[in-house]
């Protein structure tokens, strides 16, 4: 049910019914790294490129979604995925012996939500059976497009973030077991400005600040209702900026409030300056450390709000400004209001 231009309310409660997060050696190294279904101590994932690798990846995440499920290719209805490398190849090159029906998304780090979204949304509609979205991100692939060769050695300025190399899938189908999605806010393009491409974080936080404060307004719904209010990616100076945007609207998520980009790493031990980032730092997060809790009932009530920054090389070379976007998921233990 639509409630304003871009927030429903599912009626159908879509159940997420299977779940799966692969990271790399860095990852794993990190205060999560228990709980990510497989952790790969070999950036090349046995390939012989580290594009190939990321495909590699994104190929095991959906293959442990689906087994974890009890699911075979042929039980997927449809399929989302996107990733940051040009053309989304991570996705079309590991997902084309599949011959799952696609649809490719591009939110930059925000495509889980996207996916997942989108998943609920064709879902609740009943023109979904079984659906899967996944996203991945790959520290050298990302680093190789959208900033030098790793070989050159450049110092990273402290609000810089580390591209997670990892992965995240999930299996959305109608309601039947927690997790449930509840509800979604589709987001708009924010764009305060800021042209430093090492500073994602501020030129995200826009973003995430409209979702969140749109999905509360829209829905009568207040921070204390979350157990958990995630977002994707900020890392430690757009989380700062996020609680002053909000503050400015009256709204405090400060005491409920987790950024997958600062969870992902030990910021004193790891030398990740401002966080972790990356599509899959958020995904596998999501599918690694909160959906199991969800599951068991340990959280009742999450608003999951991944954040892309919508950039290239070319339009930082050219002195454009960072426009991003953030999407909001209200995933929750119960199917009841």
């Amino acid at each position: 049910m639509k409630i304003t231009g871009n927030t429903f309310v599912l009626k159908n409660t879509p159940s997420i019914v299977s779940f799966a997060s692969v990271v790399g050696k860095k990852e794993s190294e990190g205060p999560l790294g228990s709980c990510f279904d497989e952790c790969e101590q070999d950036a090349y994932f046995g390939q012989d490129t580290w594009e190939k690798a990321e495909s590699e990846m994104l190929k095991r995440t959906v293959s442990a979604a689906l087994n974890k499920g009890g699911f075979t290719p042929e039980d997927i209805d449809y399929m989302f995925s996107g990733d940051l490398l040009n053309q989304c190849i991570s996705s079309t090159y590991a997902l084309r012996g599949f011959d799952i029906p696609i649809l490719g998304l591009f939110g930059a780090c925000s495509t889980m939500s996207e996916g997942l979204l989108l998943a609920s949304l064709l879902t609740d509609s009943g023109a979904g059976g079984h659906i899967c979205a996944v996203t991945s991100s790959h520290f050298c692939t990302a680093e190789r497009q959208f900033r030098l060769p790793l070989s050159y050695g450049g110092q990273r300025t402290p609000t810089a973030q580390w591209t997670c190399t990892a992965s995240g899938a999930v299996v959305v189908a109608e309601k039947s077991v927690p997790p449930y999605v509840k509800g979604v806010t589709i987001g708009k393009i924010c764009d305060l400005g800021v042209t430093d491409a090492n500073n994602m974080g501020a030129a995200m936080a826009p973003a995430a600040a409209y979702v969140i404060k749109t999905y509360l307004e829209d829905t009568g719904k207040t921070p204390a209702d979350f157990d958990r209010i995630i977002t994707g990616d900020l890392g430690t100076v757009g989380t700062k900026l996020l609680y002053e945007l909000l503050s400015r609207d009256g709204i405090d998520i400060s005491k409920n409030h987790s950024d997958c980009g600062v969870m992902m790493f030990d910021l004193k031990e790891q030398d990740v300056h401002a966080g972790g980032s990356g599509c899959g730092c958020s995904a596998s997060v999501l599918c690694g450390y909160f959906l199991p809790k969800v599951k068991t009932g340990e959280l009742k009530n999450i608003l999951f709000c991944a954040t892309g920054a919508l950039m290239s090389t070319t339009a930082s070379q050219q002195g454009e400004s960072i426009p991003s976007v953030s999407h909001a998921v209200h995933i929750s233990n119960s199917s009841s209001d």
